[in-house]
């Protein structure tokens, strides 16, 4: 009996050596059959486990038992019905072995078996906290009584001041836990009192303190948060020229590194692509595929993407803002056949050509055509005329077209049909209707995008004065 019981001993502790991890979360009014535990990448979730829901919708609980051991850092409690819902980000780190228990609307109830996490949760608690008084504070500092202004900016002065002391504590006493360390990491850049150029400052110091050759970055949402915001919040309104000079200070330093540059190359580059309203953005899509994929420095792409990026890529450097804009030569509304009667796009008195193709069965097309006569007319007849507008029809139905130009009376230079010199679709990057491009008296592009007609002057107006 001694042996037997030895055994069984043995056999339990064994068992209990095996399972590396087991994590329960109470999750009320839960109406999923399965949740899973995973990983962030990016904005995206992966997978790690997954576990059936027990109990009740109203005392679901949820547990993730498993052998692995895993590595400190940030994990979420998420579900996948129609669409992917994220219910909980949560630390582990130190103890596996713990549970969370959520309020429906999946607040964080309570903790147990994780101290780590309930450090996590204490301080995010006092960090909304905190942002709620803030923000009752800065409606009060709008208050047209001086006041209750004065009172509000001493309290907001206080809150900073209570809120600086409590993370300093904070942060030092739980420095051991990878949370602490991540939002200490990814908290700056502070800029010093008495720089002169703040967001110069900001850009350059962005990065600071943040060790992109630690790998486990990519699994948390902080990496992704501060990439995101860099790319399309602080560096949303510079030019392409700037973009991708800060662009190139970051990806540059991990070029070498295939794991980290993908991470941040397969997530900005396709946006810059996208953006159909970003003026230059077209720009930068084409720097980081020159500068990445198309010098060998992105291994994980296939050899037919890397070819579809470079044809793409010759396709649009010819449009390009300070591409010199190809000469159109067009047949008018007579539709002549002889080249001697066509019209060119460049051989204009006027300083500027708006390049503005069209299609007279596109509603939106014919709202801005329509707004673009009568700013035409009103210079016009001011004779201040500073702009021709070469109006190509992209319509097959050349007879439709030229009724509907005639009806309208249309005061442009209007071209279209079969008789061209070029495909213009290919030299201007037209793949669809209204676009617009703006030729300067060297009859260089200075715009891409489709801007509103009011936007027209004011858009010239700042051009000539950068100039």
């Amino acid at each position: 009996m001694k042996r037997l019981s030895l055994t069984l001993l043995l056999m339990f502790a064994l068992s209990a050596w095996a399972q590396k991890y087991e994590i329960a979360f109470y999750v009320p009014q839960c109406t999923d059959t399965i949740l899973y535990l995973g990983q962030h990448y990016r904005d995206e979730f992966r997978p790690i486990d997954s576990a059936r829901v027990q109990g009740q919708s109203g005392d679901a609980m949820v547990i993730f038992k498993g052998k692995k051991q895993f590595e400190p850092g940030i994990y979420c409690l998420y579900s996948k019905g129609k669409k992917t819902t994220q219910l909980l980000d949560f630390t582990i780190d130190g103890s596996q072995k713990f549970s969370i228990r959520l309020s429906p609307a999946h607040d964080v109830l309570e903790v147990k078996g994780s101290p780590a996490n309930q450090a996590m949760f204490d301080y995010l608690a006092r960090v909304k906290n905190a942002s709620s008084q803030a923000k009752d504070i800065n409606n009060r500092k709008k208050s047209s009584d001086p006041s209750t202004r004065t009172k509000a900016e001493h309290e907001m002065e206080t809150l900073t001041d209570i809120m600086t002391r409590y993370e300093d504590s904070i942060f030092s006493v739980n420095s051991k836990y990878r949370f602490f360390h991540l939002a200490k990491t990814f908290g700056g850049p502070h800029v010093p009192d008495g720089v002169a150029d703040k967001p110069y400052y900001f850009r350059a110091h962005f990065w600071d303190g943040v060790d992109l050759s630690d790998h486990s970055l990519v699994n948390t949402p902080d990496l992704f948060n501060k990439m995101n915001y860099y790319f399309f919040g602080v560096l949303y309104n510079a030019d392409a020229d700037t973009i991708c000079k800060y662009a190139d200070r970051v990806l540059t330093s991990i070029q070498h590194d295939t794991l980290m540059l993908r991470y941040f190359l397969d997530f900005i580059t396709p946006r810059y692509f996208r953006s159909t309203k970003n003026i230059g953005w077209d720009a930068v899509w084409c720097h980081l595929v020159r500068q990445y994929y198309l010098a060998d420095k992105c291994p994980w792409a296939l050899p037919s993407d890397i070819s579809n990026k470079q044809a793409k890529v010759e396709q649009l450097e010819k449009s390009l803002i300070g591409a010199i804009g190809a000469e159109l030569w067009m047949a008018d509304t007579n539709q002549s056949p002889d080249q001697r009667d066509w019209i060119s796009s460049h051989r204009f008195p006027q300083k500027y050509v708006i390049l503005w193709f069209w299609d007279p069965d596109c509603h939106h097309c014919q709202e801005q055509t329509a707004t673009l006569k009568t700013l035409y007319d009103s210079l016009s007849a001011a004779g201040n005329k500073i702009f021709e507008v070469y109006a190509v029809g992209f319509e097959s139905d050349v007879p439709k077209w030229i009724k509907y130009v005639r009806d309208h009376q249309l005061p442009f230079v209007n071209v279209g049909g079969t008789n061209v010199n070029i495909d213009y679709q290919e030299a201007y990057n037209v793949h669809g209707a209204p676009t617009m491009i703006i030729l300067n008296e060297e009859r260089r592009i200075i715009m891409n995008k489709v801007i509103p007609t009011k936007s027209i002057l004011p858009f010239l107006e700042r051009y000539e004065k950068q100039r």
